[in-house]
């Protein structure tokens, strides 16, 4: 598959079904091949951190943990600078492979050649 995918997520346990949507539809995408960057904003901030995926339950869906691993392993997941500030969540709080970053590098991902933008 050619092209890459960015996946903006700015529901957590607030709004179940919509963020494992935006998990599975990103995990799924990584796992076929693309190359995929997972954007935590909002209430799914949360999911950045240890243990935070593991309390998220949805029945009949993919458990978060598994679908997070599958992004932390073959995509990008970054965490929105200005809310994890608002969460009190830093550089030393989040999961191996998370990174915190803003608006300008989110609006370099979509604007590359080859993207689409989804956003959840």
């Amino acid at each position: 598959m050619a092209g890459s995918l960015v996946v903006k997520v700015t529901a957590g346990a607030d709004a179940p079904e919509r963020c494992a949507q935006a998990f599975t539809v990103a995990a799924t995408a990584a796992a076929a091949g693309v190359d995929v960057s997972l954007w935590l904003t909002g209430e799914s901030t949360w999911f950045a951190l240890p243990g935070r995926a593991e309390q998220f339950e949805l029945p009949h869906s993919a458990p978060l943990p598994e679908l997070l691993h599958v992004l932390l392993t073959t995509g990008r997941v970054t965490a929105c600078t200005q809310c994890a500030a608002r969460r009190d969540i830093g550089p030393d709080d989040v999961l191996p492979g998370v990174r915190i970053a803003g608006a300008a590098v989110f609006v370099e991902e979509i604007m590359a050649d080859g993207v689409r933008a989804l956003v959840y």
